[in-house]
């Protein structure tokens, strides 16, 4: 398996992880699966900006992560949140863990200071994959999103990927 950078081609095949997700679980709070079209804006734009990565074993596409701003404001520059996805038929096979370890040290690398990441409730196997790569829960917000019929929690967890510097410049 390697893990490499995403590009325009991987899109129908992240797309193919990503829609059923969508569909049929809480796990992605999105009413519908992006286009093809949107779904590329996002590669394009978090990928350049912050870290897009692909997982692939013998050109199949296992997963992907990637890293997109926390918040829009200004003092908020230095902080990421993070998200994995990893196709039905690879699961449980540390492609998530691959794929997380690569994207914190290449967010690091780009002078980010935290990651962040949002679990809708529940969701055991995501909290197993966060706690495994360093992320620890600092939090939840209770009944903040409806989809399928109910109400769910979003837990919060964190990582310090570096220290925060007195005076830090901007993530390149």
């Amino acid at each position: 398996m390697i893990i490499r950078d995403a590009r325009s081609a991987d899109v129908a095949a992240m797309l193919a992880i990503y829609a059923p997700i969508v569909e049929t679980t809480a796990i992605s709070f999105e009413a519908s699966a992006p286009s093809p079209g949107e779904f590329a804006a996002r590669v394009d734009k978090y990928g350049n900006g912050w870290a897009w990565l692909v997982a692939e074993d013998g050109g199949e596409l296992l997963g992907y992560a990637y890293g997109s701003p926390h918040r829009e404001r200004a003092a908020y520059r230095w902080s990421v949140e993070t998200s994995a996805y990893v196709a039905a038929a690879a699961r449980g096979r540390g492609v998530g863990q691959q794929l997380y370890r690569a994207l914190l040290a290449r967010l690091a690398q780009r002078g980010y200071c935290n990651a962040y990441a949002g679990i809708a409730l529940p969701n055991a196997a995501s909290i197993g994959l966060h706690e495994s790569v360093g992320f620890r829960a600092i939090g939840a917000f209770p009944s903040v999103g409806y989809k399928l019929g109910r109400w769910h929690d979003v837990a919060w967890y964190h990582q310090a990927l570096r220290a925060a510097p007195a005076a830090p410049e901007a993530p390149a």
